[in-house]
């Protein structure tokens, strides 16, 4: 029997009868409805849910959107990722529209049921170990951007995900960005590997471990060169600072809420004259460090240089609902928004 939750008609963003694509609130929630769409996409496949018993279409249908392709994992064949093209009637052309994307490109997060737990979790364990680029997911993924990219260009195409998803589309838009090509990233619930210190309720000993972090992070980078070889090396930040992803947390939520505190905490540094140590340890995780083979570039996933970081301040219940993409089409969210740009 189908959950309440995979069905559109009981969850999904009903009121958005018409979609404002210069509204906020109106792209976010498409952008998470998709990635929904991708889920329950896979959640047909694993319960054979066919034809008029499919509970995905509604997902991106009621949007005007059409499933052109799906992404499907060569390891296990479970779908993890879906390409829609935004096919809106003629009459709903006008002003709003221009601002649409004409692709998405969306990634699911991890289903714990048979048929896909046991990959998506080895790719969970891809994301600690900083290798999340060596997998054949990620390959499969990577190329369908490129050519999406290559045919109706970058500035057509949105990225979208949610948890292991959203580490997928950050993945993805990095690549695209070191290479000049800046795509829209919407970011839901993405993993940031780093002791829970955002859950530590005394800010002074919060922000207290977060220099001694950034002093020791900051100290094993330049001991290992893993940053910078001389004075004269490239900033690798500094390449991809033009790329500003919409990021999605909510502080109830362990495995995401530590983006709260390295934005943050960054922007302290700074104001206390203590930012060139910063600057160092924000391009590096601790954990990356001293997990990274010797002699093995291993560059860590979760760390990036700018983003439109979302903050959800409405009340969860539990950690499920934090951690949840149904939160994200909410019309009663109340978050807290601020761009953060590296400098």
């Amino acid at each position: 029997m189908a959950s309440e939750r995979e069905e559109f008609s009981l969850s999904g963003p009903l009121h958005l009868t018409v979609v404002d694509w210069k509204n906020a609130h109106h792209r976010r929630s498409v952008a998470a409805s998709l990635v929904q769409g991708v889920r329950i996409l896979e959640r047909d496949r694993q319960v054979k849910r066919q034809g008029s018993q499919a509970l995905a279409p509604p997902w991106w249908e009621f949007f005007h959107f059409q499933l052109t392709r799906q992404l499907v994992d060569d390891v296990d064949s479970s779908i993890f990722g879906a390409i829609y093209e935004f096919k809106p009637p003629e009459s709903h052309y006008h002003n709003s529209v221009d601002e649409s994307p004409r692709y998405v490109i969306a990634f699911r997060g991890t289903i714990t049921k048979p048929g896909s737990v046991s990959r998506d979790l080895e790719l969970d364990v891809c994301i600690i170990r900083n290798g999340l680029h060596e997998t054949s997911r990620f390959e499969t993924a990577i190329q369908a951007v490129r050519n999406v990219v290559a045919t109706v260009g970058k500035s057509n195409v949105w990225l979208a995900g949610h948890s292991l998803g959203a580490a997928m589309a950050l993945l993805a838009g990095k690549t695209m960005a070191k290479t000049g090509i800046f795509l829209q990233a919407f970011l839901f619930n993405s993993p940031f590997i780093s002791a829970p210190i955002e859950r530590i309720k005394n800010k002074r000993v919060k922000h207290g471990l977060r220099i001694a972090s950034s002093v020791i992070t900051a100290g094993l980078a330049l001991a290992t060169k893993k940053s910078y070889q001389n004075s004269r090396s490239v900033d690798p930040f500094a390449t991809l600072s033009a790329w500003v992803p919409f990021l999605f947390v909510n502080p109830g939520d362990h495995f995401c809420s530590e983006y709260i505190g390295y934005f943050e905490h960054r922007k302290k540094m700074d104001d206390i004259g203590i930012g060139a140590i910063e600057r160092l340890a924000t391009q590096n995780s601790l954990g990356g460090l001293l997990m990274s083979a010797p002699g093995r570039e291993s560059e860590p996933l979760h760390l990036i240089p700018s983003a439109n970081l979302i903050v959800n301040l409405t009340p969860c219940q539990d950690f499920r609902e934090a951690h949840g993409i149904h939160q994200w089409w909410r019309p009663d969210l109340h978050i807290k928004s601020k761009l953060y740009n590296y400098k």
